[in-house]
């Protein structure tokens, strides 16, 4: 079977320079969406020859053009989008309704991939303002999605370990401590940590598999369901030592909110979404869903005292 072409939104990302990556590793003929907006900035212009040199494909269109939209998904049989969705970085979840229009215009797309790779939207209903601004409108754009009938996947990667298991779970830290920590309510609701280029490599495997058609797909690597104690107890013994621990009760958790900017607000509410009430992990996969791991067996993926090392 002939392997899709695949376009990448938002290829000089976070996850986004990781699915080019896979995408050219797995023999996908590779279109990254390059914007004329990108100005000076001369690191995400070295990002895009570098990966041009590795024998993608570049591709200038803009969101404020739609037919520069349409004729890029019309190169392609397959889009993914990994523009952010992180308000600590930048959000830009609803400008996906616009690719889903040039989509929808150019009818040959055989799936798309919205900016997901987070907690399942979809479950999310009653989450806390000011955080659940992000699953709203992703469930925005998963309506758009659905209505215009474009075949889609989308992909609840859950934790980033980049950003959770770098601090040990604690919100505002991304290298893990030698000294102290601080639990969480009582450091034992599970969440689920996956490396990042193993979402990558999860997200690019589905693309041409007629399982994931119309489905979510949930990344839960047995080995990385965790909860914040066995996080700790996973460094404590790679580092050797024991680490002073206190707990933070979930109102006192929550009390900063009122002074936080709001970008730190929605990052508050995630956090306590996951490490409280323990949302990743509380829910069996129904029919609408498969799970990575077990699709894709043949996937080392990374484990979270592998990933851990790195900070040795």
């Amino acid at each position: 079977m002939e392997k899709s072409k695949v376009l990448i939104v938002g290829g000089t990302g976070y996850l986004g320079k990781r699915l080019v990556k896979s995408s050219l590793a797995n023999g996908h003929d590779t279109y990254i969406l390059q914007r004329p907006q990108i100005g000076v900035d001369i690191e995400k212009v070295e990002m895009f020859i570098s990966f041009k040199m590795q024998g993608a494909h570049l591709v200038t269109a803009s969101f404020n053009d739609h037919r520069s939209l349409v004729d890029a998904v019309k190169l392609v049989d397959v889009v993914i989008c990994a523009i952010s969705g992180v308000h600590i970085r930048s959000h830009h979840i609803l400008l996906q309704l616009k690719l889903v229009d040039a989509i929808k215009e150019a009818g040959n797309i055989k799936r798309f991939f919205p900016s997901e790779f987070g907690t399942d939207p979809a479950r999310m209903e009653n989450a806390m303002e000011p955080g659940r601004v992000t699953f709203d409108d992703k469930m925005v754009v998963r309506k758009a999605i659905e209505e215009a009938g474009i075949p889609f996947t989308y992909v609840s990667a859950n934790c980033f370990a980049g950003y959770f298991l770098c601090g040990l779970c604690q919100i505002g830290h991304i290298l893990p401590s030698t000294d102290s920590v601080v639990l969480l309510g009582d450091g034992n609701q599970k969440a689920i940590y996956v490396n990042e280029d193993d979402i990558a490599t999860y997200t690019i495997k589905a693309i041409d598999d007629p399982r994931t058609l119309n489905k979510t797909l949930y990344l839960r690597p047995p080995k990385n369901i965790l909860s914040q104690r066995e996080v700790v107890q996973i460094w404590e013994k790679l580092i050797g030592k024991e680490l002073k621990k206190s707990t933070l009760s979930n109102e006192e958790f929550l009390a900063p909110m009122k002074e936080l900017e709001y970008a730190e607000q929605v990052g508050l509410c995630h956090y306590y979404h996951v490490c409280y009430e323990g949302c990743l992990a509380n829910f069996e996969i129904g029919e609408d869903g498969e799970e990575a791991t077990t699709l894709y067996p043949e996937v080392k993926y990374t484990t979270a005292e592998q990933y851990m090392k790195r900070y040795l």
